[in-house]
């Protein structure tokens, strides 16, 4: 038996901080036994220690067996085998906490020991630490929690990325919740930009959830908050020349009349620019353009004004339609008649331009845009609200995490939505960065979910612009961000490349495996090299945020909070879904509808009571409609539609809940899940 269980090896060839170690003899059986658990050898991702005076170093595992012979041994070597290749990460004086870096190095000969589970505190940090959180345990060794740094998190910026189903969501979803946990961080604020709608049921008791069209806390983004570049594309399309100048100097006088009528704290008329945030009205600016360029007159050239439009009038000599700016109608005008009715003299070509507009004014899914509730802006530029109750809702709320919903928002744009957001947050944390409101007081962590939607490689555009500002800058002013994808090598890699702490799940495919392992600074060779080996849930986690780079498993949120990205089932022994269910009436009909509303659903849920059942939770019915309402122990509930009374009353009474469901609610009744 060894006199020291730990011993590994010594140290036989040091490039950079590249070692290799020749093992020991006894090491040769793979196995060590050390205060009575036994340890394997040479695990890919497992923690050595090389005591260097009063110093000890610490590495990683990177490879072991042939291929870590170094070269110019590799002819005289005869046992290949019994060689490991380790990476070193940063060094401890004894006593004392471990630190990211190398002072010094090792030397040949000095001795190389397996870090045993007792140890691992030391490189990992404690529980205790009043700026870690525990997001998992370490995946070879659960009784050692997962800690990262919450400075480093947020200022220095993350990235989440993983393959479809590898637990992607989940991690992120516990990363929020051990920010909120226990009230240890009273004052944190985290922003979450959730594309599909999927982290509401995960964080309802911590969240403030904003959607499109919501009848309670409606996501609304009023337009006279964005900058002229951004507006235009949302708006009118591209524009050139005389015609974008006379719509910039348009807006900039509709400003300008508002602040006049309206003052407001903060903006001067002779500081005001096309791109100060200050209330007009885009529907005004529709109607007088769309006169200036379609009205006929009973006069020509300079004599063309307001009293002279040839409105055209009905029987009685009375206008048939004067035009309603905030209901986008124009006026109705005479045709053009010789030495009568003349043309409109303006020589701007907007025409086109102004029918887009009045198209997209009326469209009811960009009503969040240009009728944004109490940010709605009249004519005369009056306003119910301004942007400080927006910011205050978005960022000064009572729970911690704000989650703006974009499910609702038209594909066609949410790449200008999302970096209109981001950059209209930036700017006012940035502006306000001093005051205790601000991004240096009080930072805020902003989570990109999907963010490979709207931050591609090689493509520009508000989205891109407002991230690369974030992750190049958002550091000096209090706003970190969090970037999730499935798909890193299509992000942005200017983006990916300033995340300095990366939670890596499995990911198979090369092209990504190979985009992560390229932005990851610290050369860990072998230990990403097990992504595409990594079990639902697990993440390897390497970065400024961390210790030293881990391996860890992420447990999965209960059922009734998971994010709502999970797989359907196919095959389903309890719920109604699943190809194993009896097929219920069909109603397509009502399908149809649902396609219609695109998810403003107005169906709400009834009073339950509760029943005792390994499978259901509560139950409620309406008498009048013949609903009947079950939630599931998982947190599900679903309506099942033309269910006699009878039925309910066989339910309720059932010495099986779940038995009496199987057996003539489910497939026999049409249902769906609210």
């Amino acid at each position: 038996m060894r006199p020291d269980p730990t011993l590994l090896g010594v140290v036989e060839d040091v490039r950079g901080a590249t070692v290799s170690v020749k093992l020991d003899p006894d090491t040769i059986s793979g196995l060590s036994v050390i205060e009575g658990h036994a340890y394997r050898i040479g695990q890919i991702g497992s923690f050595v220690r090389i005591p260097i005076g009063y110093t000890e170093l610490y590495g990683v595992v990177s490879q072991v067996g042939a291929g870590a012979v170094p070269e110019s041994q590799r002819e005289a070597e005869q046992h290949g085998h019994r060689w490991m290749t380790i990476q070193l990460v940063g060094e401890a004086s004894r006593g004392a906490t471990f630190q990211r870096g190398l002072a010094q190095h090792p030397t040949i000969e000095d001795p190389v020991h397996l870090l045993a589970e007792g140890d691992l505190e030391l490189l990992y940090g404690s529980k205790a630490a009043p700026d870690c959180l525990e997001v998992g345990r370490l995946a070879n060794a659960d009784s050692i929690p997962a800690l990262v740094n919450v400075d480093k998190l947020l200022t220095r910026h993350s990235a989440v990325v993983g393959a479809t189903g590898s637990g992607k969501s989940n991690t992120v979803a516990r990363l929020l919740d051990a920010i909120i946990a226990g009230g240890r961080f009273p004052s944190a604020r985290v922003l979450v930009f959730d594309v599909h709608g999927e982290y509401s049921n995960a964080l309802a008791d911590s969240a403030a959830v904003f959607s499109v069209g919501a009848d309670m806390n409606a996501l609304d983004v009023p337009y006279w908050a964005m900058t002229f570049d951004e507006l235009l594309p949302l708006t009118t399309g591209a524009l050139d020349g005389a015609e974008r100048a006379a719509l910039q100097d348009t807006i900039v006088e509709l400003k300008r009349v508002s602040v006049i009528k309206y003052p407001r704290d903060g903006v001067l008329e002779r500081t005001l620019t096309v791109d100060s945030p200050v209330p007009f009205s885009i529907h005004k600016l529709w109607f007088d353009l769309h006169k200036l360029v379609n009205a006929t007159h009973t006069a020509t050239g300079a004599g063309q004004n307001e009293d002279s439009e040839a409105l055209l009038l009905d029987s009685k000599g009375k206008p048939v339609e004067l035009g309603d700016a905030m209901k986008v109608i124009p006026p109705r005008y005479q045709p053009q008649a010789d030495k009568s009715i003349y043309l409109s003299s303006s020589r701007l070509n907007l025409r086109r331009p102004l029918e887009t507009l009045a198209s997209r004014l009326r469209d009811p899914r960009l009503a969040f845009l240009f009728t944004p509730g109490r940010w709605t802006v009249q004519p005369d530029g009056r306003v119910d609200a301004d942007l400080d109750e927006l910011l205050q809702g978005w960022l000064g709320g009572e729970r911690p995490v704000t989650i703006l919903d974009l499910s609702g928002v038209p594909p066609t744009i949410i790449r200008t939505l999302v970096g209109v957001l981001l950059r209209v947050v930036y700017d006012a944390l940035f502006w306000g960065r001093r005051l205790a409101e601000g991004g240096r007081e009080r930072p805020l962590l902003v989570v990109l979910e999907e963010a490979h939607a709207y931050i591609r490689a090689g493509e520009s555009g508000p989205a891109a612009e407002a991230v690369q500002r974030i992750v190049r800058e958002g550091r000096k002013y209090g706003i970190g961000a969090m970037v999730v994808s499935q798909r890193p090598s299509e992000l942005d890699s200017t983006v990916l490349s300033q995340c300095g702490t990366l939670f890596a799940l499995r990911l198979a495919n090369i092209h990504d495996r190979g985009h992560v392992t390229g932005t990851v600074s610290d050369n860990f060779g072998g230990f990403l090299d097990a992504l595409p080996l990594l079990r639902t849930g697990e993440a390897i986690v390497v970065g400024e945020a961390v210790h030293m780079p881990m391996r860890i498993t992420v447990e999965p949120l209960p059922d009734d909070r998971r994010p709502d990205s999970g797989d359907p089932p196919v095959y389903d022994p309890r719920g109604p879904g699943g190809w194993n269910r009896q097929r219920e009436p069909q109603n397509w009909p009502e399908l149809v509808a649902a396609w219609r509303r695109q998810g403003l659903d107005e169906r709400s849920s009834m009073e339950r009571e509760a029943v005792s059942s390994s499978s259901v939770a509560s139950i409620g019915y309406d008498p009048e409609s013949l609903t009947l309402e079950v939630e599931f122990v998982g947190g599900d509930v679903y309506q099942y539609f033309d269910v006699p009374e009878t039925e309910y009353d066989g339910l309720r009474g059932a010495n099986s809940i779940g038995g009496y469901l199987n057996a003539n609610i489910k497939g026999r009744y049409r249902y769906v899940r609210i």
